[in-house]
C-alpha cells in the first residue's frame, strides 16, 4: 500500500458560506471537520452499497472525520468504510479503535495489523482505546505491557500518527487516564444537553482536555437512543447544534443511512456555535429528567458494554445485544 496524503490546516478551505467548517485537531495542525461519521451506526446501514453511498457523500460534502473501531459488529463496519475509502484514503482524516480491554501491546499490535487491513490503508491518522469505562481500565492501560506500549510501538513504525481513549460510563475514569500523565492526542466522550446535569463529561473533562491541548471529540449527541427526542423533550437537530457548539473538535454522529446523513449535513453546513443564552436555553428544556441518566443509558447500564469488554473482566454478556447475537452465531458456525 503506498502512503495517503495527509490534510493539514494548509490545505484552503472551500470559498463558501455554506462550507462544513473545520477545527484544528487539539495541538496538532491537522483540520478536521466539525462533522463526523459514526463507525457503529455504518454498520447499520441496509446494505454494504449503501453505507458506501453513505461515505462518498459525506466526503463529497467536506466531512473528513471517519470513526471506526475493531471490533463493531465483528469487523463488517471497518470493512464497509474500507469499500468507500478505496480511491479516497487521501481525503479523510481516519479514526478506528483498539479493543484489548485491559489485555496487552501485542494483542493491540495484531488488531492494528488487522484494523489496517480491513480499512485498506497502511496507517491510521487516529488510533484510540476503546471503551475504557471500568474503574480498573486506567490502571489496566498504563500496566507493564499494556496497550500504551503498543500505541507508542505502533507510532515510531508510522503505522498510527495520533493516539488517544473513548468511553461513556464515567467522567471520573476519563480524568483517571488523563491524570496519570500518558500525552494523548485526543479523548472521545459523550456531549449532549442532558450530560450536563449528570456525570458531566461536559463539565469535568472537556476543560481538562483542552488544558493539555487534546482533541475532544463528541459522541451520543442525542443520548445514543434517541429517546429524549422520540419523547418530543427536545430535537435532534437542537441536540446536534449543542454538541457542535460546545469547544470539540468535532461531533461524531451515528447515521445508519443516507437520509441521516443528509439531515446533519444541512446542520453542520455554514455552521456557527450558538451563544450561551441559547446553550442555556436547550439545557433547560431536558433539565428535569437529565439528573438519573434514564435518557443516558450508557452511563447506568450494561446495554452499552460491549461483549469483549465484558467478557475480558469476568462480566456476563447481555444476551440481547446484536453483537452478542452475532458474536455466537459466528462461534456456532452460522453464516
Amino acid at each position: 500500500m503506498i502512503r495517503t496524503h495527509r490534510p493539514t490546516d494548509d490545505e484552503p478551505q472551500p470559498p463558501t458560506d455554506d462550507a462544513i467548517p473545520r477545527r484544528p485537531f487539539g495541538r496538532a495542525k491537522d483540520q478536521v471537520s466539525v462533522l463526523g461519521v459514526g463507525g457503529h451506526h455504518l454498520g447499520d446501514c441496509k446494505t454494504v452499497e449503501e453505507a458506501i453511498q453513505l461515505v462518498h457523500e459525506a466526503i463529497d460534502a467536506g466531512v473528513n472525520f471517519f470513526d471506526n473501531c475493531w471490533e463493531y459488529y465483528n469487523g463488517r463496519s471497518e470493512n464497509w468504510l474500507g469499500r468507500g475509502l478505496v480511491g479516497k484514503r487521501d481525503k479523510v482524516f481516519l479514526m478506528t479503535k483498539v479493543c484489548t480491554h485491559g489485555r496487552g501491546a501485542d494483542l493491540a499490535l495484531t488488531m492494528l495489523e488487522e484494523s489496517l487491513r480491513r480499512l485498506g490503508t497502511d496507517h491510521l491518522d487516529l488510533w484510540q482505546i476503546h471503551g475504557v469505562t471500568f474503574d480498573n481500565d486506567p490502571e489496566l492501560a498504563y500496566a507493564k505491557g499494556g496497550v500504551l506500549e503498543a500505541f507508542d510501538k505502533a507510532k515510531k513504525s508510522g503505522k498510527v500518527r495520533y493516539v488517544g481513549f473513548t468511553g461513556h460510563k464515567d467522567p471520573r475514569i476519563h480524568l483517571d487516564m488523563i491524570r496519570r500523565g500518558y500525552p494523548f492526542d485526543s479523548v472521545q466522550m459523550p456531549l449532549n444537553p442532558l450530560d450536563a446535569n449528570f456525570r458531566s463529561f461536559q463539565n469535568l473533562v472537556v476543560p481538562e482536555a483542552k488544558k493539555r491541548g487534546m482533541a475532544v471529540l463528541g459522541m451520543k449527541s442525542v443520548g445514543g437512543t434517541g429517546d429524549v427526542v422520540k419523547k418530543g423533550l427536545v430535537t435532534a437537530e437542537e441536540c446536534l447544534r449543542y454538541a457542535l457548539s460546545l469547544p470539540t473538535t468535532t461531533v461524531i454522529s451515528g447515521m445508519d443511512s443516507v437520509a441521516v446523513l443528509r439531515k446533519n449535513l444541512a446542520i453542520a453546513r455554514g455552521f456557527k456555535p450558538w451563544g450561551e443564552e441559547q446553550m442555556k436555553a436547550v439545557r433547560d428544556k431536558v433539565a428535569e429528567v437529565a439528573g438519573d441518566g434514564r435518557f443516558e443509558t450508557y452511563k447506568v447500564s450494561l446495554r452499552y458494554d460491549n461483549p469483549e469488554a465484558r467478557i475480558v473482566h469476568d462480566f456476563p454478556l447481555d444476551n440481547t445485544q446484536k453483537e452478542v447475537k452475532e458474536m455466537f452465531n459466528r462461534e456456532a458456525g452460522s453464516p
